[in-house]
């Protein structure tokens, strides 16, 4: 017969009741953490683990409010000339679209350049679902596909907003040439000032940004099968070490290799790189791009697991991409997943449009700068209610490595600050449609 001593019950009892206080009281602690998958610091939680304190979300006056009718008379046509990769030209018609409320106007379809830069030849109507979008559009602002015969002869009055200096006002600028000549086309400064728009303004930039871009069918299944071809679940990295960022970046990195110091030299044109004290201004300043070695030990910093699915959103001629794949071997691209006919056949535009669809649809994403493409997925994510989203900070990298840390030392610091934005939800959304909520 087997007897149960009293002491051994009440150590037993106790340890019960402090770990059910710990609990309690302290609801994140790694008690309630997931088990760490293989390739990450034993006994620290991955970096979407953490609790955040805020989020970014739709504003109710546009998501929720109530539209302000729009004026039975319009003051003329406008036509958003744009330029750049998709999301620059993308971000400029949003502006645009905002713009043509903000004046009274009647939006025309945008122009895309046609850059071989960028190797694109396709338009608006290439990319976007141009019956999806007027549709949309309607009660935010007028959009036409067409213009009246009396103005169809006509090219658009040209305004320059490129070279104003300053805070830049369209109400006081742009509208006298509309009301003149009744058809006028820019391209959207980047001094305006959002905050001045009545939000009937503000409301139909969301609604364009947000709401009303969607693919073309074609190229909308062509993201679907991309999408599915990926393992799940997985990350999408937005990866810019390309000797174009590099060559615009003015920035001197040792240790790469011939092809790639050869690329970067094709690139420069007339931008050298700094030297001496201003090249360690700049790159403290966190003007370099991240290499994608720098990328990969970040990424263990962050205890993102090797064994993850990750998604490489990236661009043409990525350089030096072992150094990230050495560590992270589960890697897909849009060049291995779609045929090589389809691949073959896409321009920039449409190339750039499949990352957009796959970024916006992935569990996570990371970024390594702060262009375009990431503001807008981001922004996207965060209207879609999807918050694993973070930006790495090459500017804390610069100023760890310029103070001497290494190894865990570095390791815990990188951790440290992509924690506290993360928390904070720094970056994750553009202010303009999206308000911040305290969780």
């Amino acid at each position: 017969m087997s007897v149960l001593s009293v002491k051994p019950l009440f150590v037993v009892i106790s340890g019960l009741s402090l770990f059910l206080a710990l609990v309690l009281l302290f609801p994140s602690t790694p008690f309630l953490q997931p088990l760490i998958s293989s390739g990450t610091t034993p006994g620290k939680q991955d970096i979407w683990s953490v609790r955040r304190i805020a989020e970014w979300r739709p504003c109710k006056w546009w998501f929720q409010g109530h539209l302000t009718p729009l004026p039975a008379e319009s003051n003329g046509y406008i036509r958003v000339d744009c330029y750049g990769g998709l999301n620059q030209m993308r971000r400029d018609f949003c502006d645009g679209v905002g713009i043509a409320r903000l004046l009274n106007a009647t939006l025309v379809l945008p122009k895309f350049e046609v850059a071989a830069y960028w190797n694109e030849s396709s338009g608006f109507a290439d990319v976007f679902d141009v019956n999806y979008f007027i549709q949309q559009m309607n009660g935010f602002v007028k959009v036409v596909r067409e213009l009246p015969p009396e103005i169809l002869s006509k090219e658009p009055f040209p305004v320059d907003c490129s070279k104003r200096k300053g805070q830049f006002d369209y109400v006081e600028s742009i509208l006298p040439s509309l009301l003149e000549h009744r058809y006028i086309s820019f391209t959207p400064a980047m001094s305006q000032r959002r905050d001045r728009y009545p939000q009937y303004a503000k409301a139909a930039l969301c609604q364009a940004c947000y709401s009303a871009l969607h693919l073309t069918k074609t190229l909308q299944k062509k993201a679907i099968q991309l999408l599915e071809a990926i393992p799940k679940p997985f990350l999408s990295l937005h990866l810019r070490f390309e000797p174009d960022m590099v060559a615009y970046s003015q920035c001197h990195y040792s240790g790469l290799s011939p092809i790639s110091m050869k690329s970067i030299e094709a690139a420069r044109g007339d931008r050298r790189p700094w030297t001496g004290e201003a090249a360690r201004i700049w790159r403290k300043r966190g003007k370099c791009p991240l290499t994608s070695n720098e990328t990969a030990l970040i990424f263990q910093a962050l205890s993102i697991p090797a064994d993850t699915n990750i998604y490489l959103s990236a661009g043409d001629g990525l350089m030096e991409i072992e150094g990230f794949t050495s560590v992270y071997k589960n890697v897909y691209t849009k060049s291995a997943l779609l045929t090589g006919e389809d691949f073959e056949s896409m321009h920039g535009n449409t190339k750039a449009a499949l990352d957009y669809y796959v970024s916006i649809n992935s569990d996570s994403y990371v970024a390594t700068y702060f262009g375009n493409m990431d503001k807008m997925v981001a922004a996207m994510r965060a209207f879609r209610g999807l918050y694993k989203t973070l930006f790495l900070s090459r500017r804390a990298f610069a100023e760890f490595t310029y103070q001497g840390l290494s190894g865990k030392e570095l390791m815990e610091a990188l951790w440290k600050v992509h924690r506290d934005d993360f928390v904070a939800g720094r970056g994750s959304a553009l202010p303009d449609c999206f308000c911040e909520f305290k969780l």
